[in-house]
């Protein structure tokens, strides 16, 4: 029974098993090594990328899995039977010696193609989140900047043509710094208006619901034709990248409704129903097809920003259907008591 178990072992498991030799000659091998590498019995291990560069000394195995009688682990990159390289994790160990010196060797072969891809992936989504939050930042500066710096310059100086117009009774050249004042007045609505694109002082001052509301605001004034619906039951304040997050999600959805949707009703609702925040938007505009449409950049930003907060995003839409975007984002606690509120 005993044996009986261990060769249901040696038959399933996934990481490749091999007997060799000290010529590296293959004696035995399990089904996972042959779908691994391809080899076969009586086959030589070929060397590996580290094996084939090593500096050896004169009468040294090159092999350092059998230069040693034990070898714990260690990674490299081994040649299969159709010329690929594969990443593995290999350790062997001297099982037997006979008698006529021949000696056998128990090479473990584990698989890190897999996890070098999620290796990579991570570093990715790390390398992405770390931009995103430079650029926020960068945002934030730069509003700061436009609001106190640019909008408090140009206040004053409506605040002096005000006072200079008071104290001129020239018609025409009053008539004439009336215009000026006014265009004035539009270069400072946009500059608030840039200001308030690039990061709202209310996201850290009132947060995310107050915030959308704004938006929502904002949105409506340029499309009167359109009626939109907003509703929350999120209460209290989110770590600031989650909300900043789900700020720009919002954001990049109200733009392509505004530019390509041609509706008449839209529907932003944020619904805390634990373990998620859900946000869903729906309108009843032209809709588009998923695979072939010119949203496609926008909507990827929002899948790519619902992903740094562990969130995932759900997008149906169909031609003369309008379009729903369901966003889930969990409420863990690895973030939901995460004090990171220092800079507001």
């Amino acid at each position: 029974m005993k044996q009986d178990l261990l060769d249901k072992i040696f038959l399933s498991i996934q990481d490749g098993i091999i007997i060799m030799d000290q010529h590296r000659e293959v004696v035995e091998m399990n089904p996972a090594a042959t779908r691994l590498t391809g080899w076969r019995i009586k086959d030589k291990v070929p060397y590996c990328s580290y094996c084939q560069n090593r500096q050896v000394a004169e009468g040294e195995e090159r092999c350092y899995l059998i230069s040693r009688e034990t070898v714990p682990y260690f990674l490299s990159e081994m040649p299969t039977y159709h010329g690929d390289l594969i990443d593995v994790e290999m350790s062997t160990a001297l099982i037997l010696e006979e008698e006529n010196g021949r000696k056998y060797y128990l090479l473990m072969l584990k698989d890190w193609t897999v996890k070098r891809k999620e290796e990579e992936a991570r570093v990715s989504k790390s390398m992405l989140k770390q931009l995103i939050e430079a650029k926020e930042l960068e945002h934030k500066r730069l509003a700061q900047e436009l609001h106190d710096g640019v909008g408090q310059s140009l206040y004053s100086i409506a605040i002096a043509m005000d006072t200079i117009m008071q104290r001129i009774h020239d018609a025409p050249l009053h008539a004439y710094i009336d215009e000026v004042r006014k265009e004035l007045g539009k270069t400072m609505d946009d500059v608030k208006s840039y200001a308030q694109q690039l990061r709202p002082r209310s996201l850290d001052s009132m947060g995310l619901v107050p915030t959308i509301e704004q938006l929502v605001q904002s949105v409506q004034n340029k499309m009167p034709d359109t009626r939109f619906s907003f509703g929350s039951n999120l209460e209290g304040r989110l770590p600031a990248m989650v909300e900043i997050n789900m700020y720009r999600a919002v954001q990049e959805a109200l733009h392509n409704i505004m530019k390509y949707s041609n509706a008449s009703h839209v529907s932003i609702q944020i619904q805390k129903e634990e373990p998620f925040i859900h946000i869903h938007i729906t309108d009843n505009g032209v809709g588009f097809h998923l695979k072939d449409n010119k949203e496609g950049m926008g909507l990827r930003h929002i899948v790519e920003r619902m992903s740094q907060i562990g969130g995932t995003t759900e997008i149906h839409s169909q031609i003369g259907e309008g379009t729903s975007i369901d966003i889930a984002v969990p409420t863990n606690q690895e973030w939901e008591h995460e004090d990171d509120n220092s800079d507001r």
